[in-house]
């Protein structure tokens, strides 16, 4: 897997950056669009007054700062599992192999997995936010144009997910570039009233955030929900460290995406101030009436991008979680040849898709989906500082205070985000917790039978020491040729190799028991792929170690191998596979419902030889029934 320049300089850190500036920040980068607009909506009882203006673009300024600024690129950063962010990969961080039995790391496993599974749903939301907020640019232009505002926002999601299969590395050149200008035409945009309104900029001072909520009282902190959405970035800018490096994400936001962020809210904030009717859109109220076309056809274009790199996410995440355990094996299409992080994962891809259409279709403007919108990522982000208080504390060896102090501070805010849009359940915000829900139960139901099955499996399996005992006393015949018999048991026999013996009285010359592991880190050295040991006779046990964001290609890596008496020719080796019947039973282990779902996903998984890359000609697969 290609590894990041830890430390880029000159014209290589320019080019990173300005690729981090389209991926990383695409999303934060359109909430321009929504932001402003739903803070002084209707609903929440707050009128654009200069008071009311100046402390909401308080909140925002010091949201940005204290959220964006501080919390994730100074310390959240620096929580890397080698190299690699994201909630899962903090999850890994903090709860090792090993560790999982202890009840406090069952705790955060489970936190881990919930703000994994919301992750999903914001796969989902932020598509059908950022483009329909973006067409709704359309009405403001002439409200001729509304009726087709649903349409031509459906018709532009349906073509960012029917392009995913040809992959991201040609439409991922442009992304940066339009990115760069989406963020100069918003700063040229707010800079432009701020020049009108300068006494604007007084909101830096905190005091007119805290005299917002002490004249708005409950309607103040409904409006909290809405400053939210200026930095519903923070996690994906986490998860794409391992993509661009520390460096490369902190430039491009320092000097680029934060003061076009900031300028263009103040000039909104301006705006308002001179024409409080301006509140119902005041992103495109600043945009003069010559430029509303193209401006909405550049930010139809940024949404797009940051529609990009959520769905990207979520292919990542997939595999992720699929090299971890967490869900069944999906048929994963690599497009590009040369980046390992370029694939395409069609069951997640249509899932994606029909969500956000239904999502489109089913609230119909973008105000009424952001009610949606705050609660998944809100409380991803609690979990995200709850995890880095454990790693302050047992990994970076913080003391308590000093711990206490760095994550509860980090911790009330995020608290006072989440309550702010967790009242917006009944509006939308149901939508995320429910999606996370099923996502939730998925990902540990198949985690907990995959580890029930095993048990079962291993309940069933000859010890290796008295095969080999057998071998020893009643050799079969041997045949020409190496068999490689994979099995998730390294000191079982593997059960298909039996049924093979079983059927077929032989054995070839070389056999090879092979188990595949994932270790939940991100990647290993090439030192630690392999382990290999004879068991005399031409038999042989071999282990591969993965990170859980490498590729697995089991004949390449059996062709790395460099041991005596094993040489692995691919024209002569065979990959045997067991292929299990799930049967649902009243034995201890999950519901019976939960055992009937696990025997469904379980049917419904991708083709092992397929996940593996073992050469279709070359594999035999011998099934069995299980009850679990």
């Amino acid at each position: 897997m290609n590894r990041i320049d830890t430390n880029p300089r000159g014209a290589y850190l320019a080019a990173l950056s300005l690729s981090a500036l389209g991926v990383v920040y695409g999303d934060i980068g359109t909430s321009p669009l929504y932001a402003m607009r739903d803070a002084f909506l209707e609903a929440h009882g707050v009128h654009p007054t200069r008071e009311n203006v100046l402390g909401v673009l308080s909140l925002i300024f010091w949201a940005l700062i204290l959220i964006i600024s501080v919390k994730y690129l100074v310390f959240i950063l620096r929580a890397d599992n080698r190299g690699e962010g994201g909630i899962l990969a903090l999850t890994s961080l903090v709860t090792p192999v090993g560790a999982a039995r202890n009840g406090g790391a069952r705790v955060l496993l489970a936190l881990g997995l919930f703000g994994t599974a919301l992750l999903y749903g914001d796969g989902m939301l932020t598509p059908a936010v950022s483009v329909l907020s973006a067409v709704e640019g359309l009405e403001v232009a002439t409200p001729l144009l509304r009726p087709y505002v649903v349409p031509i926002t459906v018709a532009v999601l349906v073509a960012t997910f029917a392009v995913q299969s040809r992959g991201t590395a040609g439409v991922g050149k442009v992304f940066g570039p339009v990115t760069l200008l989406w963020f100069a035409i918003i700063a040229v945009l707010g800079a432009r009233w701020i020049a009108r309104e300068p006494g604007v900029l007084w909101a830096v001072n905190p005091y007119h955030g805290a005299r917002f909520f002490a004249e708005n009282g409950g309607n103040g902190f409904l409006v909290l929900g809405a400053v939210f959405l200026v930095v519903t970035g923070g996690e994906a800018l986490y998860a794409d460290m391992g993509h661009f490096g520390k460096k490369p994400i902190r430039l491009a936001w320092f000097c680029v995406a934060l003061p076009a962020l900031l300028l263009n809210y103040f000039g909104q904030g301006a705006l308002l101030i001179r024409h409080p009717e301006a509140a119902g859109n005041p992103f495109y109220r600043l945009v003069p009436p010559w430029a509303l076309y193209p401006v909405v056809l550049i930010a139809t274009a940024a949404a797009v991008i940051a529609s990009q790199a959520l769905i990207s996410g979520a292919f990542s995440l997939t595999m992720q979680a699929m090299k971890l355990g967490y869900v069944p094996r999906m048929r994963i299409e690599h497009t590009s040849a040369r980046q390992a992080g370029q694939i395409y994962v069609p069951a997640v891809n249509w899932a994606l898709m029909l969500s956000c259409i239904a999502l489109v279709a089913g609230f119909q403007s973008s105000s009424r989906l952001t009610a949606a919108y705050g609660v998944a990522v809100t409380t991803t982000m609690v979990v995200t500082t709850i995890l880095f208080f454990v790693v302050e504390r047992a990994i970076w060896k913080w003391s308590l205070p000093l711990s206490v102090s760095v994550a509860g501070f980090f911790l009330a805010i995020d608290l006072g985000f989440w309550g702010a849009n967790i009242i917006k359940v009944p509006q939308g915000g149901w939508f995320p917790l429910a999606a996370g829900a099923i996502v939730f139960t998925l990902l540990t139901t198949w985690k907990k039978g995959r580890r029930i099955l095993a048990e079962r499996l291993r309940e069933q399996t000859l010890p290796r020491a008295l095969f080999l005992a057998e071998m020893e006393t009643s050799p079969p015949a041997r045949v020409p040729g190496t068999a490689v018999f994979m099995y998730s048991v390294p000191d079982g026999t593997p059960p298909a190799l039996l049924h093979s013996l079983k059927h077929y009285g032989v054995l070839h010359r070389t056999l090879v028991f092979l188990s595949v592991e994932t270790a939940e880190v991100p990647c290993l050295g090439a030192e630690e792929r392999a382990r290999v040991a004879c068991l005399g006779d031409g038999i042989f046990q071999v282990i591969l170690r993965y990170g859980f964001m490498e590729e697995v290609d089991i004949p390449a890596a059996l062709q790395d191998l460099r041991h005596p008496g094993l040489a692995m020719r691919p024209t002569e080796t065979s990959y045997f596979l067991g292929r299990e019947t799930l049967i649902a039973s009243k034995r201890r282990g999950m519901a019976r419902w939960r055992e009937k779902l696990f025997a469904v996903m379980s049917r419904n998984a991708g083709s092992a030889g397929s996940y593996f890359r073992l050469p279709p000609n070359r594999v035999v697969e011998l099934g069995a029934q299980i009850e679990l």
